[in-house]
């Protein structure tokens, strides 16, 4: 028997497989890449060595004010460590500049007191001007041009009135965006909810090329590149983390050049090689990605693409947040079937994309191809069900289920974090 660990909430849970099962374990050498520098000394270093643009420090000076893009409680970018030292180098610079914290939710809710909390920490969060975007508050939304695809772009009114816009944020491998980071803080980040629909259509969805470590010809990272540059996104810090969510690598500099070294840094430890199997094990790599159904879809399509046709896919997501988005739950539990969703998805124009489409069009794919069970003990069986998955309280319960499926002798391939690696 082997032995199998999966991050799942803040721990992990374990469970035993049988050694002739195992095909193979499919892990990202980000996971074990080794620095012997402190977290802290790594931002830094990325701060001293801009790419492609000014430093930071010569940014802000003269300028009456600046607006830092992050991200929500959805990510686990370590802001405790990086926006005190973005702060500390601005305001050496410029003593007296307004800086105002934006916090990029894109479609999602706003944070709650506590995740500001968890985050920041006490000191930002009482001291600093924090602002939550709202995608749904056209009031603080200000057009500001058109797009690639024809979509009208709408960002908040902060980001578009202040005199510097720079953004922190991270860099992993994304299921349709290619990868995090970067230009996604103003698109989806900071953008309308129209114009996140419209970047998010079915047919945008459905391409090729809007894949995993994909970002030639998708026409998803398109529109969010041009979204960067109209929106004048002067400076980014972005890093890039290890399985405890770890600082190894920073990025900083032109939002573009920085964001395409990061990427490519990522891309060579992230890619491994498909392992195709009648069983695969994945998981979204714990919180917080695992807080809701709705993000773990992004673990599902690693498993996806190393999954035989008509295997079962075990996906392992705490989910203690539910389903994770209205329309994605009510989308999914009113359809008789996966091919429903997607038939009736492929009709919907682009300007007419409704709420959290993109994630049940992707989760309607995965499961129009592959069996999935789903392993949680902190959501509700019964809601997992209706959105056409099975349940399994336990990971082991999960393996012997699918064994009893596939056969004695069907092989596992093993993914321990499945936001984390691109699988070619």
């Amino acid at each position: 028997m082997v032995k199998i660990k999966i991050p799942y909430h803040k721990s992990f849970v374990e469970a035993e497989l049988p050694k002739r099962n195992l095909l193979a374990i499919l892990e990202s050498k980000l996971h074990d890449y080794k620095t012997e520098q402190s977290e802290a000394h790594i931002v830094e270093e990325a701060l001293d060595n801009p790419i492609g643009s000014r430093s930071l420090e010569e940014l802000v000076m003269g300028k009456k004010d600046v607006v830092i893009i992050t991200s929500d409680h959805t990510r686990p970018l370590p802001s405790k460590i990086t926006m005190p030292i973005l702060l500390n180098r601005i305001r050496k610079a410029n003593p007296d500049i307004d800086v105002k914290i934006l916090v990029a939710t894109g479609f999602h809710r706003a944070p709650t007191k506590q995740e500001l909390l968890d985050r920041f920490g006490p000191e930002i969060v009482e001291r600093e001007k924090i602002i939550i975007h709202d995608s749904r508050d056209e009031k603080n939304l200000i057009e500001i041009g058109a797009l690639p695809s024809g979509g009208t772009l709408r960002i908040n009114k902060v980001a578009v009135e202040t005199e510097l816009l720079i953004a922190e944020g991270f860099i992993e491998p994304h299921f349709f965006a290619g990868f995090s980071g970067g230009r996604k803080s103003v698109l989806p980040g900071i953008a309308s909810l129209k114009t996140i629909m419209a970047n998010h259509c079915a047919e945008f969805i459905d391409h090729a090329h809007s894949r995993t470590g994909v970002l030639e010809d998708n026409p998803i990272h398109r529109d969010m590149i041009y979204a960067a540059k109209l929106a004048k996104l002067s400076f980014i810090l972005n890093v890039v983390l290890d399985g405890n969510k770890k600082i190894i690598k920073a990025f900083a500099g032109d939002a573009e050049k920085a964001h395409e070294a990061g990427c490519s840094f990522v891309s060579e430890l992230s890619q491994v090689k498909a392992a195709k199997a009648d069983i695969v094990i994945s998981s979204n790599g714990g919180y917080p990605l695992d807080q809701n159904i709705y993000q773990a879809v992004k673990g599902m399509t690693a498993a996806e693409a190393t999954c035989k046709d008509g295997g079962i896919i075990i996906m392992v997501a705490a989910c203690s947040d539910g389903h994770g988005g209205q329309s994605f739950y009510e989308n999914l539990a009113c359809a008789k079937s996966p091919e429903e969703i997607l038939e009736k998805v492929a009709k919907v124009p682009k300007e007419e994309t409704v709420p959290d489409q993109w994630q049940f069009q992707i989760l309607a794919r995965v499961l129009s191809k592959f069996k999935v069970i789903f392993v949680s003990d902190m959501c509700d069986p019964q809601l997992i069900k209706q959105m056409h998955m099975d349940h399994a309280y336990t990971l082991q319960e999960a393996i012997t289920k699918a064994l009893e499926i596939k056969g004695e002798d069907a092989t596992v391939t093993v993914i321990p974090d499945g936001v984390s690696v691109i699988v070619r």
